[in-house]
């Protein structure tokens, strides 16, 4: 996969990330800004093993210009037995997001698996604390999964009015949904005036999942280590995107 996709092909391959093709199977309209496209796996599930993990994402290759350009996305429902999944994606002007809105069953996207990784926090927390958004919404919703019995707290940034129909897998009775209109560092002032007092007195007793758009990601990472004092073990945050 290397040749035809640039440097990033060429540094993946030294890197010796793993080639994979995947098929769309089926596609579904979650909104009008939100779609899940269903794929079989070309054999990433039973490569992966037991490496298979939360919020596990791959590299994927999107045709723009004169060469393809990767973009990462979550697993959603990774099935090893019948090696499945699913891709979510928030539609805006990019190349994924026009892939997207043009998908049907037998297309197929290259992937390079190479970077992903989830350390599970020790000891378990008694809380989990999430920031993010629509582009983040599968690796939320895996986090959950995960931890099933965990109480926690998302702050979830939206822009459109549909954005209320995303299907958070929140529990009433263990998580709480905190919906922040994008605008400005709306998202960052309220986890800023909010999350302090969910951390607790024990530093290990909470767990932060952040990703979001890349400045507010960087930005609250270093509120939440500097200001904040928690160990870099119980805070894991990744940009998901640039703001234009």
């Amino acid at each position: 996969m290397a040749v035809g996709k640039g440097w990033e092909g060429v540094v993946l391959k030294l890197m010796r990330g793993k080639d994979f093709t995947f098929t769309v199977t089926a596609v579904e309209e979650v909104t009008e800004h939100f779609r899940r496209i269903r794929f079989t796996d070309g054999g990433l599930l039973a490569a992966a093993g037991e490496s298979l993990h939360p919020t596990m994402w791959v590299r994927v290759w999107f045709e723009g210009g004169a060469r393809p350009h990767q973009r990462a996305y979550t697993l959603v429902d990774p099935d090893p037995q019948t090696g499945t999944f699913a891709f979510e994606f928030a539609l805006h002007d990019g190349l994924a997001s026009r892939w997207a809105r043009t998908a049907r069953p037998g297309d197929t996207l290259d992937a390079t698996v190479q970077g992903t990784g989830f350390k599970a926090p020790v000891p378990q927390p008694q809380r989990l604390l999430v920031i993010g958004d629509p582009a983040s919404l599968p690796a939320i919703n895996s986090l959950l999964d995960a931890y099933p019995s965990t109480p926690a707290t998302i702050w979830f940034e939206t822009q459109h009015d549909s954005d209320a129909r995303l299907p958070l897998r929140a529990d009433a009775a263990r998580h709480e949904i905190r919906r922040v209109p994008r605008g400005g560092s709306a998202l960052a002032e309220r986890v800023r005036a909010e999350l302090p007092g969910l951390v607790g007195p024990d530093p290990d007793s909470a767990y932060v999942w952040l990703a979001c758009d890349t400045a507010t990601t960087r930005s609250l990472t270093a509120y939440l280590r500097k200001d904040l004092a928690l160990p870099k073990e119980r805070v894991n945050s990744l940009g998901y995107w640039r703001a234009a």
